[in-house]
């Protein structure tokens, strides 16, 4: 749980590594983001991770803003929402965040290599992965075109190519340059794959 002793050895060493990761701007710009997509002020004037595992850690604020995207969706394809579960229980609790990393998977669209593990935030196991996916959620929102004010840099969109017929039947007759070529020389000069050729003693005599 939250409050375990990290111990010693291989795991508290991961542990440590993991702690200091966590960038404080990050985690401005995430809690300033979440505040203006709900329009509240939720983080108070404290600031780092205990205290963003102490908001966040039940996923009730997360799965708020989960229902904030899909009411600031002009095309209303992100769904009606998420019920939350305000129980004490603890699977309650990772039900809201499991909740809220399937609503940005599925319907906005947040990579799985971007997402972080339920135990990540509930234990505050890695929270520095529960900022980058918040990150991770606030680009696919500005992507998504959702009324909401922008987290970071815009997502690349996809820039897919038509070719027609001829021009994939053009294609492969091109002989690119890393293959070399078959202009300057012949293969009469080359000794790749022969066999050595080694003079007997007639040869110096």
């Amino acid at each position: 749980m939250a409050g375990k002793a990290r111990g010693y050895g291989l795991t508290a060493e991961l542990q440590r590594k993991k702690d200091a990761k966590y960038d404080l701007d990050l985690e401005q710009e995430a809690r300033q983001w979440i505040e203006a997509v709900l329009g509240r002020n939720v983080f108070g004037d404290k600031c780092g991770a205990d205290h963003m595992h102490e908001v966040l850690g039940d996923g009730k604020v997360l799965v708020e803003l989960a229902n904030a995207l899909c009411t600031a969706d002009p095309n209303n394809s992100l769904g009606p929402g998420i019920k939350v579960n305000d129980s004490n229980l603890a699977f309650k609790k990772m039900e809201n965040i499991g909740n809220y990393l399937k609503f940005c998977e599925e319907k906005l669209g947040v990579a799985k290599l971007d997402q972080f593990q339920t135990v990540d935030l509930y234990e505050k196991q890695n929270m520095s992965a529960v900022l980058d996916q918040i990150h991770a959620c606030g680009r696919r929102a500005g992507t998504k075109g959702l009324s909401v004010p922008t987290l970071g840099p815009k997502e690349a969109t996809e820039n897919k190519r038509e070719f027609t017929e001829q021009q994939l039947k053009e294609g492969q007759n091109v002989i690119g340059l890393q293959m070399g070529t078959n202009k300057l020389a012949s293969q009469a000069g080359e000794h790749f794959g022969r066999q050595r050729q080694v003079a007997g003693h007639d040869a110096y005599n």
